[in-house]
């Protein structure tokens, strides 16, 4: 979900903006070397950038939508498990491959050096446009409808809608939100889940849900509805590729990009698991069942009333950090294709401070309209399918280079080669087909928007060819 575009500078009218990693004259060497940051990042920092870009706001919406269809807690626990492996796999795989081609870009540099500049369009496409708008209307959505609890006022919509523009407009006018504000909110909302954990333990009296597993468990969780609510546990684990990207900054990375990746994920599996058994403990299934602010309602049955207030404002809080931050990243993935590509050239445009405000705008629009179908769960399946389209490419992108490319340097060898890339292409495509199955509308409408990408990278190759 969270791409960067190729910068400019890389750009040549040969690739459509896409650069051969293999470097072939001295000038380029240097500058190459003079663009590499130094690797000044330890283990323990390492392990705690993971934990960060992870921890999101999936973990306090995506509960009421998995109770619709699944009632074991054995196997409601086993989602966040097998979410948490496959987000490993991939993780493991993308540190391969941010270290044999260490260049920005994420899938649109991954695909178009691994596969053809086609496919790294079609992502970057992907990316530019609900890559970050879904993300920003799925926090939104969520915004809404915890401040309304909060406040016991207000529409959720109106709110949902309120946030994107104030802050859209915040960012328009070159006012930023501070990094302390990021720093600070991820931090109250690491200790917001540590202390749901602790007073979860001791809240009277407990629900009556075994964790344990029971006959008919395995038919659940090899079944259709496991696979479709496993979409939102992945929502959830968005940022495990983000995590791999830093890559180049680690000291030795051989052995620290696995280990902080292993032990961050790892970590961050007990963390979810213990958080959802503390929800089900807790809180009675029914109230739940189909509900966004899963957090919130569990929150009055911990910390009492105004507590679960509390908890739902600080939830908000982190929330207007998410929206804020990817609506600062996002347009600039567009404005760098816009620079790269003639037929998006309109996003390039800033304004004289440096903003992107047409991709800015674009990216406003395409949130709104999220916004207007009023669906978490729709958004999420439909951003779900295409966005996992991509990541499956890039995952066994690193079998294809491996076979294609050995003469590549890779500072970090992927562990138990070739299980991860499996493991997860075996996972992602079990949803895929579900998702295809289950929620046909959705899936075909991220299938399509992924084909529209592919579209137009074509047609920007005939406009050069024609003007050639």
């Amino acid at each position: 979900m969270h791409s960067n575009a190729t910068p400019k500078e890389f750009a040549s009218p040969d690739n459509f903006g896409i650069v051969d990693p293999t470097m072939t004259t001295i000038a380029q060497r240097r500058s190459l070397k003079a663009r590499t940051p130094p690797r000044t990042i330890g283990f323990v920092t390492a392990c705690s950038i993971v934990i960060a870009n992870i921890i999101g706001t999936g973990i306090f919406t995506s509960l009421g939508f998995q109770l619709a269809d699944i009632q074991s807690g054995f196997a409601l626990l086993m989602l966040w498990v097998v979410g948490g492996i496959a987000a490993l796999c991939g993780a493991l795989c993308y540190g391969e491959l941010s270290a044999a081609l260490p260049r920005s870009g994420g899938e649109y540099h991954f695909l178009s050096q691994i596969y053809h500049p086609a496919l790294g369009f079609m992502a970057g496409f992907v990316s530019a446009t609900v890559g970050f708008a879904a993300p920003i209307a799925l926090a939104a959505m969520a915004f809404g409808r915890y401040l309304h609890g909060v406040l016991d006022f207000g529409s959720p919509v109106l709110l949902s809608f309120a946030v994107v523009w104030l802050v859209a407009l915040f960012h328009l006018k070159n006012l930023r939100v501070g990094s302390a504000f990021q720093n600070l909110s991820t931090l109250i909302k690491l200790l917001l889940v540590g202390a749901l954990i602790a007073a979860g333990f001791f809240v009277q009296p407990k629900q009556p849900i075994d964790f344990l597993p029971a006959s008919g468990d395995t038919m659940s969780i090899f079944g259709a509805p496991f696979a479709v609510a496993l979409v939102y546990v992945m929502y959830s684990y968005s940022g495990w590729n983000a995590a791999a990207y830093i890559t180049g900054e680690i000291k030795q990375p051989a052995t620290n990009v696995p280990r902080s990746l292993l032990v961050g994920t790892g970590l961050v599996i007990v963390i979810y698991v213990l958080l959802n058994s503390v929800f089900l403990a807790a809180t009675p299934a029914q109230e739940l069942k189909g509900q966004l602010e899963v957090a919130l309602i569990a929150g009055k049955h911990i910390f009492g009333s105004n507590g679960g207030r509390v908890a739902g404002a600080v939830i908000c809080l982190g929330l207007i950090s998410a929206i804020s931050s990817m609506t600062w990243i996002g347009p600039r993935v567009s404005m760098s294709m816009g620079e790269d590509h003639w037929l998006l050239r309109l996003l390039g445009r800033k304004n004289p401070h440096g903003i992107p405000t047409n991709a800015m705008v674009l990216q406003l629009l395409i949130v709104n309209l999220l916004l207007f179908t009023s669906s978490f769960e729709s958004v999420v399946q439909y951003t779900q399918f295409s966005l996992l389209l991509c990541s499956l490419f890039t995952v066994l992108g690193v079998i294809v280079l491996r076979a294609t490319r050995p003469e590549i340097a890779r500072p970090y060898r992927l562990w138990a080669y070739p299980l991860p890339p499996i493991i997860f292409a075996v996972i992602t495509l079990w949803m895929m087909f579900y998702l295809l199955r289950w929620k046909t509308t959705e899936s075909l409408a991220g299938l399509a928007t992924a084909i529209v990408g592919l579209l137009l990278y074509f047609c920007a190759g005939k406009r050069l060819n024609r003007s050639a």
